[in-house]
């Protein structure tokens, strides 16, 4: 009988659970949304029993629909959203609403952590060097790490502190959630900054690094590799999802890392990038190296014994949502219709409309501050150059644009970091599904672009395989021959001058306005 993985990726708009076949074929899949709860000073949360009672609605109905039969269920393995922080006593309960990736309450805290008396790049020398030789890495002064949200939480909330038994990253409490067992992985670990990374075969807790955050390591969920086996399905776990009990769990990883195998670029330098709610840019190198110019640092990978480029860009695809949700579809005293279930079609519709360059109009997408390849929580998005012929259809294809501007910086600080061109670039997620945006991007970027096929099953599909690897029912090796390429997209040199001078004028928006930035949010 052909197995089966039950796939479950938390992302931050809610869960997509799905059943993988063991050479990545997405054979049925149920969305959940789940509410993200912002509120003032940066604070960013959401809910983990809304995460788990929209898992156990989208499994169910999943199950119900019999796409597979019970039995080819060989296990089950779990992906999220990364940089997440959730607290939870000694019986696997949840204290409180989880602190997510776009919280940057504790970027304070973090900066007190990093200072020194002599500086680079606002880091003290001593503890900086320390921090890179160990992790790869330092704790970005965003407040948006792991780390950050730790630390706010000791600093504004003891009480939370003492009552926490361990901290755990998102994907790590479902698998607490599946199983009853305290875990984190390797690669789920990585951005607390207070692991030992220089040997990829043996990472650990360094005592050194736990001291100097000042956070009780019994609060630490000890680790494991990805492809670990954390546990058996609970009983209790098995009947509110439907599944059938004892389904092994395997360790799971992170959305940026289940990504880079469901795109298939798993081999070293094998670029993708990745359009959702957020962005990133990476692949899997041989080495172990930190840029903290552009904070970016090699992180192990959920591929055992590999790394993996690390870097993020906060919002991409959400540039679009926010135009659909908050301008042309918005939801108030002004009497605007909700936005039809095809908003995305007409509106890329409507951008194809326009010429290249938009003319001239430029967005920039930093709706929510930025990470890579500059750190910047202040920096926020705008439309620049408008005129009174600037049009609904101007300001979309501007929109898409602009996130393939950004996505272009990011590019080149990659290739300088593997010292290498990327010459194709699998690309995955929600914006994957548009042929505009992929020509789009080949024409910004000047490189092939490969539109990886169901791109939004990605991180279903890498975490699928993931644990049919871990199971012994596929191979690495084998992943890069199992994703097919719905199409591919070549740049037209046709736009390599307007794309070319914009992109110039789009980082020039930033070096001019960064003072400004920083004074209207400090």
């Amino acid at each position: 009988m052909q197995k089966h993985i039950l796939a479950i990726d938390l992302g931050t708009s809610g869960p997509k659970v799905a059943i993988v076949s063991t050479t990545g074929q997405v054979m049925a899949s149920e969305i959940e949304e789940t509410q993200l709860i912002l509120s003032h000073g940066g604070g960013a949360e959401q809910d983990p029993a809304d995460w788990w009672s929209a898992i156990a609605r989208a499994t169910r109905r999943l199950m119900e629909s019999r796409h597979v039969p019970v039995e080819s269920l060989a296990g089950i393995g779990v992906t999220a959203q990364w940089s997440g922080t959730v607290c939870v006593d000694a019986a696997g309960k949840h204290l409180s609403h989880a602190v997510i990736w776009m919280d940057s309450r504790g970027a304070d805290y973090v900066k007190k952590l990093t200072r020194g008396l002599i500086q680079i790049q606002g880091y003290g020398l001593s503890r900086l060097l320390k921090f890179i030789r160990l992790t790869g890495g330092a704790p970005g002064h965003s407040g948006k790490d792991s780390i950050a949200h730790i630390l706010y939480i000791q600093a504004t909330n003891p009480s939370l502190y003492a009552d926490t038994y361990k901290f755990l990253e998102p994907k790590d409490f479902l698998n607490l959630k599946l199983t009853g067992k305290f875990a984190a992985t390797f690669d789920s670990i990585a951005l607390h900054w207070l692991t030992d990374n220089r040997n990829i075969n043996e990472i650990a807790y360094h005592d050194g690094l736990v001291s100097m955050a000042g956070i009780d390591r019994a609060k630490l969920p000890d680790l494991k590799r990805s492809t670990d086996i954390i546990g058996v399905i609970s009983p209790q776990a098995a009947a509110e999802l439907g599944l059938p009990e004892n389904l092994p769990v395997i360790g799971g990883t992170p959305d940026i890392q289940s990504a880079a195998i469901g795109s298939g670029a798993v081999r070293d330098f094998e670029a993708h990038l990745y359009i959702g709610t957020s962005s990133w840019l990476t692949c899997h190198v041989p080495f172990k190296k930190t840029d903290l110019l552009h904070n970016m640092a090699t992180l192990p990978s959920a591929i055992p014994g590999r790394y993996f480029i690390a870097n993020e860009q906060e919002t991409a695809g959400y540039c679009l949502t926010y135009l659909r949700d908050k301008i042309f579809y918005a939801q108030d005293s002004l009497g605007i219709q909700p936005a039809p279930k095809d908003a995305y079609v007409r509106m890329t519709e409507a951008a194809a409309s326009v010429p290249p360059g938009s003319d001239s109009l430029i967005f920039t997408p930093w709706l929510y501050g930025e990470r890579t390849p500059i750190e910047d929580h202040s920096v926020r998005g705008a439309f620049y150059n408008q005129s009174l012929s600037t049009t609904r259809a101007h300001m979309i294809r501007a929109v898409l644009e602009g996130v393939a501007f950004n996505s272009k910086w990011l590019l080149g600080a990659v290739e300088s970091f593997m010292k290498r061109r990327a010459e194709s670039i699998n690309v995955i997620g929600g914006g994957a599904r548009s042929a505009l945006w992929c020509q789009i991007l080949a024409d910004v970027f000047d490189r092939t672009i490969r539109q990886v096929h169901d791109p939004v099953q990605a991180n279903s599909r890498g975490v699928g395989l993931l644990a049919a690897a871990a199971l012994g029912l596929t191979t690495f090796e084998e992943i890069s021959a199992q994703i097919p390429v719905s199409a591919t997209y070549r740049p037209n040199s046709e736009n390599r001058a307007v794309y070319d001078s914009l992109f110039k004028e789009f980082k020039n928006i930033y070096k001019q306005n960064k003072s400004i930035y920083g004074r209207l949010n400090p």
